[in-house]
């Protein structure tokens, strides 16, 4: 009776969002009737460019070998004719973007607070202004401000708030016969200037339900200092293959942090400069892109609630990285991998008797393959595995049944890009953009609970969610 309850709910919320979904796709495909050029990627980098989204993305926001030297280069690259900017006809780089979710997790969750329904919600989870792409010929931008839908629990302090922010100085130059790019970015989160989807800020899943339970324990280094921080990085490319980069972050004041529309209480508070650093080597032959790189950060924190004159805690996070890429006729096959460790020393919060060991260690992996098939609509396949594990700790981890931060599963997804070759963007806005899915997160472990762990009810896959989207780019 429950699994036919289960199935009867997810088909309802399929039926409703897939509904929901065509609506608006027709809606877009019914604009495109007159204009035959081909869908772009981010609205303002294609108006700029004059390329196509498979120039820079397999599907957006993976990037492509050239995607990722566009960005390095500083988001300059301009087709000719481009009016610069203080010229009559200089047009702002300016494009949006609009995420439509629907979602179903295994167990209805608590409402209270919120306007939501315990489950099968709808809802518009995300819309995002950006100004991105070239200010003059060797500095461009990436800055993206954001609403936030509505989650469970009380209303969020402010639904607005600034995004991820990737601005950049950069210039080529040839040291002999060998080529160099060489810049300076200021950005707000460790790894957002990354230019591999292999780091946190823009590694898988690129999209995911705001409305569905996520594992609790985290790294710092996996967007913990996110709209909370901001700093620079100085970085060399060369010879078309090796990145070396490095940097540092400062947190900002709490009523900064408040005007800018992030919860000052939702980020650590920081003592000094957070440095940072990443190194990447990518050989290629042919149409084979081989990355492998690592990149790092040391921070120390006040924990939240602490009692002055009981010291910091002191974290310190490496990343290990890797990516293959096959560049095919009409297809792209992408793998990734993903360590991070963390080791932490905990005297701060051992003193405020908030953790009980003085040491602790978190760890996660993630790996991803993935299939693009398509030159003009596109077809995105994707599986993925996820595992987090580390010290038991009764004090930090008291809510966990095992004192433990494990937790591990699986994602599968399957997306449609609709505009291409053979189906043109909306003759309204030619570079428009679309990405139609279904994403299905399961669940082995959740927060140190297992199957049916010990029969008092806690079961990991409680936390299993089906989440269907339309991500539109204008």
């Amino acid at each position: 009776m429950k699994l036919k309850q289960s199935l009867v709910c997810v088909g309802a919320i399929a039926l409703r969002a897939v509904g929901t979904f065509l609506a608006m796709s027709a809606l877009l495909l019914g604009l495109s009737v007159v204009d035959s050029r081909p869908a772009q990627a981010v609205s303002s980098f294609a108006r700029q460019t004059g390329l196509g989204c498979g120039a820079c993305h397999t599907a957006f926001p993976q990037l492509t070998p050239f995607g990722r030297r566009f960005k390095l280069s500083g988001y300059t690259l301009q087709a000719p004719g481009t009016k610069p900017l203080g010229s009559p006809d200089w047009v702002p780089p300016v494009s949006a973007m609009a995420i439509v979710g629907g979602t179903h997790t295994a167990v209805p969750q608590d409402p209270a607070g919120s306007p939501l329904k315990p489950n099968d919600n709808i809802t518009l989870q995300q819309a995002s202004l950006f100004y991105a792409g070239a200010i003059t010929e060797h500095i461009g931008a990436f800055v993206q401000t954001t609403y936030a839908g509505p989650a469970f629990g009380p209303p969020a302090a402010s639904q607005f708030m600034w995004d991820n922010l990737d601005v950049r100085y950069a210039k080529s130059v040839n040291i002999g016969s060998i080529p160099v790019i060489y810049g300076v970015s200021v950005n707000n989160s460790p790894t957002v200037q990354d230019a591999w989807n292999t780091t946190p800020a823009w590694g898988y899943p690129f999209l995911a339900s705001n409305l569905a339970n996520t594992p609790a324990a985290k790294t710092m280094i996996d967007n913990g200092f996110a709209a909370h921080v901001l700093g620079a990085t100085g970085y060399v490319f060369i010879n078309d293959m090796l990145l070396l980069e490095a940097g540092g972050y400062g947190t900002l004041q709490s009523n900064v942090q408040s005007a800018l529309g992030a919860v000052p209480g939702d980020g650590p508070a920081t003592s000094g400069a957070i440095p940072y650093f990443r190194i990447a080597f990518e050989p290629h032959w042919g149409n084979h892109y081989l990355e492998i790189g690592a990149f790092g950060l040391s921070a120390n924190v006040t924990p939240f609630g602490a009692l002055a004159g009981t010291g910091l805690d002191q974290f310190r996070d490496l990343g290990l990285d890797s990516q293959y890429q096959y560049m095919g006729d009409g297809y792209a096959v992408t793998l990734r991998s993903t360590y991070l460790h963390e080791q932490q020393l905990l005297n701060a919060s051992v003193a405020n008797g908030f953790a009980a060991n003085p040491t602790n260690t978190l760890n996660t992996f993630r790996a991803q393959a993935e299939l693009m098939v398509g030159n003009g609509p596109k077809t995105i396949v994707t599986a993925g595995y996820f595992n987090t594990w580390g010290s038991a700790d009764p004090v930090l981890y008291a809510g966990n049944r095992t004192f433990s931060p494990n937790s591990d599963g699986w994602t599968f997804e399957i997306a449609f890009m609709p505009f291409g070759k053979t189906i043109p963007a909306p003759a309204a806005w030619p570079w428009a953009n679309a990405k139609i899915g279904a994403q299905y997160v399961f669940y082995n472990k959740f927060n140190g609970a297992s199957i049916n762990f010990d029969g008092m009810g806690t079961n990991a896959r409680d936390n299993n969610t089906l989440f269907l989207y339309l991500w539109a780019s204008f």
